[in-house]
């Protein structure tokens, strides 16, 4: 089981609100709030944080399916690209990469590579960008297994968590899209 969560810079500095009175103290920990108080750039360590807690929730909701917000309860640490989450007995796994244009998060149970793709779009329609990730997917579900594409459906369960079945066998995978950005991990 996978989650990821993708945070498109640009986006994040003209649609983000996280400098207004009281937002950090609804999204994040004592800790996780002097962190980027302390630090030399709060911007990235911000967006960091969320996209290591969001793609701890989803991968939380994988394993048990259920929808809430509270983001502040995933207690995140991290050293260089590597990092934990925790969220009352659950503790996963998040790898992070950090570039110019995005943060990009990836959680999992065991500290193993997944396969994961990130997708720079052309549209920024979001119906446009599911069809393109999806599609993206599929194609990489088929070569990496040996499928055919046709054999593969996409489907999201009633708590909107992504699913692909072949021949009633459930792959656990997640996308993420934001901005400019998308990316897939299985």
């Amino acid at each position: 089981m996978v989650g990821n969560d993708i945070v498109d810079l640009e986006e994040a500095k003209f649609t983000s609100h996280w400098q207004r009175p009281r937002y950090l103290e609804k999204i994040f920990t004592e800790t996780e709030q002097q962190l980027i108080k302390n630090c030399t750039n709060p911007f990235h360590v911000v967006w960091r944080l969320w996209s290591m807690k969001e793609s701890a929730y989803k991968l939380y909701v994988q394993i048990n399916p259920s929808q809430f917000y509270n983001p502040k309860s995933f207690e995140c640490e991290f050293e260089f690209e590597n990092g934990n989450v925790k969220y009352k007995n659950f503790e996963c796994k998040i790898k992070t990469s950090i570039t110019s244009k995005y943060i990009l998060s990836e959680a999992r149970l065991l500290d193993v590579r997944m396969t994961s793709e990130v997708i720079e779009f052309k549209d920024k329609t979001y119906k446009n960008q599911s069809a393109v990730l999806r599609n993206a997917l599929l194609i990489t579900l088929s070569e990496l297994y040996q499928l055919s594409k046709e054999d593969l459906k996409f489907q999201k369960s009633e708590f909107n968590i992504p699913i692909v079945l072949c021949n009633s066998v459930n792959m656990h995978v997640s996308l993420t899209h934001h901005g400019h950005f998308g990316a897939y991990a299985i």
